[in-house]
């Protein structure tokens, strides 16, 4: 008997030290960086990875799963109903800008975050109220509402924005002036990169276009960079944490378009956002990063590369229903890895912030 007492107080130790052993692999981050590669599947990431003369960025994540992105309504998502599952934790119909199928708005990560005191921003290379983006600030049932998406981005406390789209904040339909109204709540308005740059501290709105920044091709630059390490150097500051969503939103456009050097051009621009945001992870130590996409577009494959220039082929000017990668980097990268749904992303996030 006294020995039957013993193995069971053996076993019942040895399940305390390895629940306890399990538990201390788990480590949570103070700051989340959500890089999302619109149209970006594994066929987009190898076509930089084999232009590119030295290994991206992305190639330093050693966490990596996959997502299942199908929406409510439809095999095939579209950027609003994906960035919507990962922004508020529910799988929702094509063109829903936070709210779920039914129409009725759901809390984001995002406005989690500002909840608890954590500093947030957004920043694209597209209209800041295109689906992505606005996915995590604003409630409405159509993508194409910019106007009313604005007004959203009112409603909330978000320290930073960068991104185009200054005539649905300036030259709206109703006549309101939306950019007085955020320098009413203290934001600084910046209308170029240089002028991005010069702000160190505080609220920063920044529009970079009055609709769509142009593509790197034709002249933008290191925009996505700059308005990546701006949002960083401002959101740092709050000793609480922060999170913030950075997209490159043109990798999508080129697989629109079937143009396979356009995807490589924006692929390597966003592999630079994503190095600064695994850079400032290795500085910091209380940050974990993931890149992923929403979706895959074009159907893009490759069927040879020579001296960085990739041979690509496309099977539609749409979006495809394929698996989509996740890399994880730093703390609490290890929540990221398998195969789950594109809405298990908010909740992994969740999990990470020790939200309730």
């Amino acid at each position: 008997m006294k020995k039957s007492v013993s193995f069971i107080y053996l076993l019942l130790f040895v399940s305390i030290v390895g629940f306890a052993q399990k538990q201390k692999k788990i480590q949570y981050p103070r700051n989340i960086i959500l890089l999302i590669g619109d149209g970006m599947g594994t066929s987009q990431i190898f076509a930089g990875i084999a232009a590119s003369k030295l290994p991206l960025n992305i190639e330093r994540s050693k966490v990596i799963g996959f997502h299942k992105n199908q929406a409510t309504n439809n095999f095939i998502t579209d950027s609003a109903a994906g960035a919507t599952a990962f922004a508020t934790g529910e799988k929702t119909y094509n063109g829903a800008i936070g709210v779920d199928k039914d129409k009725k708005s759901l809390t984001t990560i995002l406005e989690i975050a500002e909840q608890k005191g954590l500093a947030t921003g957004l920043v694209a290379t597209c209209n800041i109220t295109d689906a992505t983006p606005s996915s995590f600030i604003a409630h409405q049932p159509a993508r194409a509402m910019m106007d009313e998406i604005a007004a959203d981005f009112l409603k909330t406390d978000i320290d930073v924005f960068i991104g185009g789209g200054r005539k649905h904040f300036a030259q709206r339909k109703d006549g309101k002036n939306l950019v007085e109204e955020l320098r009413a709540k203290n934001y600084q308005i910046a209308n170029s990169i240089e002028e991005v740059q010069k702000v160190t501290s505080g609220k920063l709105a920044g529009f970079l276009a009055d609709e769509n920044p142009v593509k790197i091709s034709e002249g933008r630059g290191d925009q996505l960079l700059v308005s990546a390490q701006t949002a960083l150097n401002i959101l740092k500051q709050n000793k609480k944490g922060f999170f913030l969503m950075v997209e490159g939103s043109q990798i999508d456009w080129g697989g629109h378009a079937n143009e396979t050097q356009y995807i490589v051009n924006e692929m390597l621009d966003f592999d630079k956002a994503i190095g600064a945001a695994f850079d400032f992870a290795d500085k910091d130590g209380n940050t974990l990063v993931i890149v992923t996409a929403d979706h895959e577009t074009g159907g893009f494959s490759i069927n040879g590369a020579k001296d960085g220039i990739i041979d690509g082929k496309f099977t539609t000017k749409g979006h495809t229903g394929v698996m989509i990668p996740v890399f994880a980097y730093g703390k609490g990268a290890e929540l990221f890895s398998g195969i789950y749904f594109n809405n298990d992303i908010f909740h992994k996030m969740k999990k990470a912030f020790k939200f309730k």
